[in-house]
Formats: structure tokens, sequence, C-alpha cells
């Protein structure tokens, strides 16, 4: 485990996770599927405010959510 605790991946294209919706997110829905991932992964699934809830619940029911954070926390991918 890393000494400063887990990290999330960095962001690409901001734009919600939710299917078929191209809003501009609000949080980033930190989570790990730990059949899959070590344990400090931290993949992210960015949500607008409409989808927080249900992306939420979804991957709570899943044990897979780990936190919530604003999307402004989260590092983002440097341009190429």
């Amino acid at each position: 485990m890393s000494l400063l605790g887990p990290v999330p991946d960095a962001v690409d294209e901001l734009v919600c996770s939710a299917r078929g919706c191209r809003s501009e997110p609000s949080w980033g829905l930190l989570w790990n599927n730990p059949k899959l991932h070590t344990p400090e992964r931290r993949k992210v699934w960015l949500s607008c405010d409409e989808h927080r809830e249900h992306l939420s619940q979804y991957l709570g029911v899943r044990d897979f959510l780990r936190d919530v954070v604003p999307v402004d926390d989260l590092e983002r991918v440097a341009p190429s």
C-alpha cells in the first residue's frame, strides 16, 4: 500500500459516466473491485449531480464504492 494512501486514477474527458449522459460532472466516484484491483487502486467514475445517487448505489450494492469527491479534487491526464 502507498505511504500516501489510495490515489485515484487521473481523469481525461470530463463527462458524466452515466449511460447516455453528456453533462459536465461535479463528482468523482472512487471505486475498487477487489477481485480485479490492488487494494490501493481507485478507479474513477465521473457524475453530474443528477446521476450521483444512481451511480453511487450501483457501486455500493457491489461493495465497490470507496469515496465520493468533488471533481475539482481529481488529477487530470496531462494533455499530449
